[in-house]
C-alpha cells in the first residue's frame, strides 16, 4: 500500500531514534576470563516455563548446554476420551489461550475427516479468516511486546512508550484490529464460540464484514510503518546461521496456512494423515514435553519455516516487505523468525481483504452445519498456527465418541531445534560476559515464540511396570 506523504517523516523519526538505542552485539569481543554460568529459571517474555542452563569452563570449554521444560504435564488427550464429537473442539481450544482458534480448526478438520463431513465453501472461507485473525494477533504480540524490547535495549515495551511513542501506538492499533477481527468472525477474541463440526452456528453480517474491510485496510498502513521501522534496525538482530530442516504445510497454489500437504526442505511431501512419519516424537529426561525429529536431529516449524517453503506464494505487498527487510528464501538465521512473522502479518491482511471481498460479493448465507455420518472412523487435521504446523488426530467409535486422541504441538516440534541452535551458538559466545551471553541466548529462544505450556503432553511411566519408559497413550472403547 502506498504511503501518504505524512507517514514518511514519522518513519524516519522513529528509525533515527531506534538507531540511537544500544545495538545487540553481533561480534564476539576478546575473551572474558574465568568460568561462566548462565542459569535462566524461568525465561521471561515467553509463554510457560523454560530454563536455559549453560556452563562454560575457564578454558572456554562448554561443559553444559541445556534447554529444559520443567512445566507440569497437561493431559488434554486424556480429557477427550469418551467425549462426543460435538464437544471436542471446545475442549481442545483450552490447550492454549493464544492459539485457541488454531486448535479448534485442527480439531474440526480431524473430526470431519473421521466422520466424513464435507463443509461448504463459505465455511472454508470463514475458517481461513479465523486463522488469519489469530496469526495476526499472536505475531503482533510477539514482534512488538516480546522481541522489540531486546532490540531496543530495554526490559519491556513500557519504556518505548516514552522514547518511541508513535511506533508503539501504531503497533497497538494494529493489534487492536486483530482482536476485533477475531471477535467479528468467531464471536470473541479467544476460545471461539461459533465454529462447529460441519460449519458455523452464527455468521458475521454484511455490515460487520464491511467494517472489517475498513479496519484491515487501515492495518495495512500501520504494517507498512512497521516494515519501514524494522528495516532500519535490522543490524540489531544477531548474526547467526545454522541450517536445519524446515517443515510446514505446502500447496502448489498458495502460501499454505489452513490446508495442504506436509512439506519439508529435505524430505518428500506427505498427506496430513502421515504426520507421524514426520514428527517421530520421543522423550528426553529434562523435558515434560515430547521432542521430534525427521531427516536430521531436529527440524524447525513456524514463520521462518513457512517462508522458506512457500515464499514464492506471498502476495505482492508481503513479497515487497520481505525484499525491503532483506529476508530471502533459504534464510538460516533463527533470530529472523520475527522478521518472517512481520512479513506474514502483511500477507495475512492482504489475503484477508481478498477473502472478505469474496464473501461480500457472494453474500453471507445463513446455512446449517453439514451433518456427520456417525460411524467408527479416524481422521487427522493440520493447520499453521503462529508457532508452526499443528496436528490433531482422533479415532471415534460407532457412537461418535473419541477413544483415541493425539495432539502434536508446534513448540514440541521446535524444542529439539532450540537445543541444537543453543549447542551451536554457545561456543561462539564463550568470550562474552555472563550478562551478554544470557541476553543473546534468551533472545534466541524468544525468537521461536515458544508456547511451552501447550507442549507438555506426556508422562513418563517409569516405575509403573517393568517395561522401558514410554509415552503413555490413553484409550477407551466399550
Amino acid at each position: 500500500m502506498a504511503k501518504t506523504p505524512a507517514a514518511k517523516p514519522a518513519v524516519k523519526k522513529e528509525a533515527a531514534k531506534a538507531k540511537k538505542s544500544p545495538a545487540t552485539p553481533i561480534s564476539v569481543p576478546a575473551k572474558v576470563a574465568g568460568p561462566k554460568k548462565v542459569h535462566v529459571h524461568y525465561l521471561t517474555r515467553v509463554e510457560g516455563h523454560g530454563n536455559i542452563v549453560v556452563d562454560v569452563e575457564a578454558d572456554g570449554r562448554v561443559s553444559t548446554c541445556r534447554w529444559e521444560v520443567p512445566e507440569a504435564p497437561r493431559f488434554f488427550e486424556a480429557m477427550l476420551i469418551g467425549r462426543d464429537y460435538k464437544d471436542v473442539h471446545h475442549i481442545v481450544s483450552r490447550i492454549c489461550g493464544i492459539c485457541a482458534i488454531g486448535h479448534q480448526l485442527a480439531s474440526l478438520q480431524a473430526t470431519e475427516d473421521a466422520l466424513n463431513i464435507n463443509v461448504s465453501e463459505q465455511t472454508h472461507i470463514l475458517r481461513r479468516l479465523a486463522l488469519h485473525a489469530e496469526n495476526l494477533q499472536s505475531h503482533l504480540l510477539h514482534i512488538a511486546y516480546l522481541v522489540l524490547p531486546d532490540l531496543m535495549g530495554v526490559d519491556s515495551i513500557l519504556p518505548l512508550a516514552t522514547t518511541h511513542k508513535d511506533a508503539v501506538l501504531k503497533f497497538i492499533a494494529a493489534r487492536r484490529v486483530s482482536n476485533e477481527f477475531s471477535r467479528l468472525i468467531c464471536g470473541r477474541t479467544t476460545h471461539p464460540q461459533r465454529m462447529t463440526p460441519g460449519g458455523f452456528t452464527m455468521f458475521p453480517t454484511t455490515e460487520q464484514l464491511e467494517t472489517l474491510r475498513g479496519m484491515l485496510t487501515d492495518a495495512l498502513s500501520n504494517l507498512d510503518f512497521a516494515v519501514d521501522f524494522f528495516s532500519g534496525i535490522m543490524d540489531k538482530f544477531p548474526k547467526f546461521e545454522r541450517p536445519t530442516e524446515y517443515i510446514g504445510l505446502v500447496s502448489p497454489s498458495e502460501y499454505a496456512m489452513y490446508w495442504g500437504e506436509i512439506g519439508s526442505s529435505t524430505d518428500e511431501r506427505r498427506p496430513v494423515r502421515q504426520y507421524r512419519n514426520i514428527t517421530r516424537e520421543y522423550m528426553i529426561p529434562t523435558s515434560t514435553a515430547k521432542w521430534t525429529k525427521n531427516q536430521g536431529e531436529s527440524y524447525m516449524v513456524g514463520a521462518l519455516a513457512r517462508f522458506n517453503l512457500n515464499a514464492e506464494h506471498l502476495l505482492p505487498k508481503a513479497a515487497a516487505a520481505a525484499k525491503k527487510l532483506g529476508l530471502k528464501k533459504g534464510c538460516t538465521n533463527p533470530y529472523l523468525i520475527t522478521i518472517a512473522q512481520l512479513v506474514e502479518c502483511v500477507h495475512t491482511v492482504e489475503d484477508s481483504l481478498q477473502l472478505t471481498d469474496e464473501l461480500l460479493a457472494r453474500g453471507i448465507r445463513d446455512e446449517a452445519p453439514a451433518k456427520a455420518s456417525i460411524a467408527a472412523g479416524r481422521g487427522a487435521g493440520a493447520v499453521e498456527v503462529p508457532r508452526g504446523i499443528l496436528f490433531h488426530a482422533y479415532e471415534y467409535d460407532e457412537h461418535g465418541r473419541i477413544f483415541q486422541a493425539d495432539c502434536v504441538i508446534p513448540t514440541n516440534q521446535n524444542h529439539g531445534n532450540i537445543q541444537k541452535d543453543l549447542d551451536a551458538l554457545v561456543p561462539l559466545l564463550s568470550g562474552l560476559s555472563e550478562k551478554e551471553m544470557e541476553l543473546r541466548l534468551s533472545m534466541l529462544v524468544r525468537a521461536y515464540d515458544p508456547c511451552i505450556s501447550c507442549s507438555t503432553h506426556f508422562i513418563d511411566a517409569r516405575g509403573l511396570d517393568d517395561q522401558k519408559p514410554s509415552m503413555v497413550q490413553f484409550n477407551y472403547k466399550k
